[in-house]
C-alpha cells in the first residue's frame, strides 16, 4: 500500500495531515511536554527523581515529564528543586507538573487538580540500576500510603521482603518492569525482518543517558504530525514507563533471544500499522564501558539509516571518569563500517552548552563531521525529518513539492 492510500494517521492527525505532507514545521513547533497519544492512564502518579532530576541520573523522570501515555503525572519529588516547575527545570518551559519535597505535597498536587494519587514512579536511573538506600524509606512510606510502586531498576522492589509486606498490608501493587520474561516467552531470529518494506531509522548515541529516546519520540511526533505514519520502537524501562505501544526491554533478554525480540517488535509493529517510518531507539552506544549498546540494533533490526544522538559538552562517558567518548567522527565511522549504513544526522544533546554555545557547537561539529547537526529540542525536528527524505523519495507523496525548499531540507 503506498503512503497515500492510507486514510488515518497515529496520533489522531487524520486526513487533514494527509493534506498536509511536505509542509515545514517551525522550529519549537512541537512544544515540549508533547501531549499524551491516545492516552489510557494507569493513574496519577508522581514520580520520584530525589537528588537526581535534571541530571543523567534522572532520565527516567525526564521522559515522563515530557511524555507519557501510561499516567496523568501530577508532580516529581526531588526536594532539591521544591516549589518550581518540571518543565522549566528539564527544558525551560513550563509543563504544569510540580516539583515537590515530600509525598504529602505530591497528595496536595493530585487534589489540586481533582486527581487521587494511585502510583509512585520509579523516576531514577542510576548506574547499574540499584534502588539508592536513601531512597528506601520514601518507597515504603508511598506503599504505606496505599501508592502502587512501578520501578524500572534491576533491583526488583516486590522481592523485598519489607516492601512486599508493606504492599499486602495496605492493598498496593509493585511492578518491576524490567523482571525478565521467561525464555519460553520470548523470540528467535528468523529473518521475518526482510518483510518490513517501512524505512527504519536506529537512533543510536555516542554515550548512554544522552537523549536517544527523546529525540526518536519528536520524530516520530514530528513525521506523524506533517502526515507521515511514523512509529517508535522502544528498548528499555523508561519508553515502557510513557507507554509506547511497541517496544521490549533489551536489556533483561536473555542474550541467544536478543537478535530475535528486536526483530519481532519491529515486524509485528510494521505488520500492525504498515508505517512508513520506524524509528528504533537505544542503547548505550558501540564504545560505553559499561553499557556497549547499538550492535544488536544494527544487526537485528536492520535499519537503512542512522540518527546519532550526541553532547558535546560530555567528554567521558557517563559516571565514568577517564572513560572518553571520543570523537563524533570515529563513532559515525564505526556505525556505518558495522552496518553499512549511513548517518545521516547528528542530533545535539546541549547539556553543558550556555545557549550561547549550542549554534558554534552545532557548526563545528557539521564542518568536522560533514553531516547536519542541530538541536530537535530547540529547533524541532524539521531538519532531520528533511534529511530522512532527501535520503528516501520514496516517502514524498506525489505533488507534495521539495521538502527542503519548504524548510526542512539541511546540509
Amino acid at each position: 500500500m503506498s503512503p497515500g492510500a492510507r486514510e488515518t494517521v497515529r496520533g489522531g492527525a487524520g486526513k487533514s495531515a494527509r493534506r498536509r505532507r511536505g509542509a515545514a514545521l517551525a522550529p519549537g513547533a512541537l512544544e515540549l511536554p508533547l501531549p499524551p497519544l491516545e492516552p489510557v492512564p494507569d493513574g496519577a502518579a508522581v514520580v520520584y527523581a530525589e537528588g537526581a532530576f535534571g541530571t543523567p541520573s534522572g532520565k527516567t523522570a525526564h521522559g515522563l515529564v515530557r511524555q507519557t501515555r501510561r499516567y496523568m503525572v501530577v508532580a516529581v519529588l526531588d526536594s532539591r528543586h521544591a516549589g518550581r516547575d518540571a518543565g522549566e527545570v528539564l527544558d525551560g518551559k513550563a509543563s504544569g507538573i510540580p516539583i515537590v519535597g515530600i509525598l504529602d505535597q505530591a497528595f496536595a498536587a493530585a487534589k489540586a487538580r481533582g486527581e487521587t494519587l494511585t502510583h509512585l514512579v520509579i523516576g531514577l536511573a542510576p548506574d547499574g540500576g540499584r534502588l539508592p538506600q536513601a531512597a528506601r524509606a520514601d518507597v515504603l512510606a508511598a506503599l504505606e500510603r496505599g501508592l502502587n510502586v512501578d520501578s524500572g531498576l534491576h533491583d526488583y522492589l516486590g522481592d523485598d521482603p519489607e516492601f512486599a509486606a508493606a504492599a499486602a498490608a495496605h492493598g498496593a501493587t509493585i511492578r518491576d518492569v524490567r523482571r525478565p520474561r521467561a525464555t519460553s516467552e520470548l523470540h528467535f531470529f528468523t529473518g521475518k525482518i526482510a518483510e518490513v518494506d517501512s524505512v527504519i531509522v536506529a537512533v543510536l548515541g555516542t554515550d548512554s543517558a544522552v537523549g536517544k529516546r527523546t529525540t526518536a519520540l519528536i520524530l516520530e511526533r514530528g513525521l506523524n504530525a506533517l502526515g507521515w505514519r511514523a512509529v517508535m520502537i522502544g528498548t528499555g524501562q523508561t519508553a515502557w514507563l510513557q507507554g509506547v505501544r511497541y517496544g521490549i526491554l533489551l536489556d533483561s533478554i536473555v542474550n541467544d533471544f536478543v537478535a530475535g525480540e528486536i526483530e519481532h517488535v519491529i515486524h509485528s509493529a510494521w505488520a500492525a500499522e504498515r508505517p512508513d517510518v520506524i524509528l528504533l531507539e537505544g542503547q548505550g552506544s558501540l564504545l560505553n564501558p559499561a553499557y556497549p549498546g547499538g550492535f544488536e540494533l544494527l544487526a537485528a533490526g536492520r535499519p537503512r539509516a542512522v540518527v546519532l544522538q550526541h553532547a558535546p559538552a560530555r567528554q567521558d562517558h557517563d559516571g565514568f571518569p577517564g572513560f572518553p567518548v571520543g570523537p563524533l567522527a570515529k563513532h559515525i565511522r564505526l556505525i556505518e563500517e558495522i552496518s553499512g549504513r549511513p548517518v545521516i544526522a547528528v542530533t545535539l544533546n546541549h547539556e553543558g552548552l550556555a545557549p550561547a554555545e549550542i549554534a558554534p557547537n552545532a557548526r563545528r561539529l557539521e564542518s568536522e563531521v560533514g553531516r547536519p547537526v542541530t538541536d530537535v529540542l530547540l529547533e524541532g525536528p524539521d531538519r532531520v525529518i528533511g534529511e530522512l527524505l532527501r535520503w528516501f523519495p520514496e516517502l514524498k507523496p506525489a505533488g507534495a513539492g521539495d521538502r527542503a525548499a519548504a524548510g526542512g531540507g539541511g546540509g
